[in-house]
């Protein structure tokens, strides 16, 4: 079944280049998941190496900008995408975590009103908080 590469996000060549700064190998970009005959895609695939080992940490991370008007209707389509991606990986890959890549004004602003901290508390949401001007986590 023919599939469509989905649009690269705003941050993904800087959230990119900040997890290589933070020390991770770019694995897969993007992460591309069989699941019967659909495919899902994972903005990236990431591995730590943890010292001599051969085998490190690896993680899947979905990139969001929430540039839309309305941040809860970002956060409805993050938290789905969030959701659908993680039961995937758990049968697929599941020594692989899931994380969700906003930018740290997103982070400050939005993720500190009440809800997005209960979405934080009650998901147990793995996030990366990127600085897009210095390309850093």
């Amino acid at each position: 079944m023919a599939c469509a590469m989905p649009a690269k996000d705003i941050y993904h060549d800087t959230v990119k280049t900040a997890l290589i700064k933070d020390g991770w190998m770019i694995t897969d970009d993007p992460l591309k998941i069989e699941v019967g005959r659909r495919y899902i895609y994972i903005d990236l695939g990431a591995q730590q190496l943890l010292g001599a080992e051969k085998q490190g940490r690896k993680i899947a991370v979905e990139i969001k900008s929430f540039l839309a008007p309305s941040p809860v209707s970002e956060l409805e389509k993050a938290l789905g995408q969030y959701e659908l991606y993680s039961l995937i990986l758990e049968d697929e890959d599941p020594d692989r975590q899931l994380y969700l890549a906003i930018s740290d004004i997103i982070f400050n602003e939005f993720f500190s009103e009440e809800i997005g901290q209960r979405v934080l508390r009650k998901k147990n949401l793995r996030v990366i908080v990127f600085e897009a001007n210095t390309q850093e986590i």
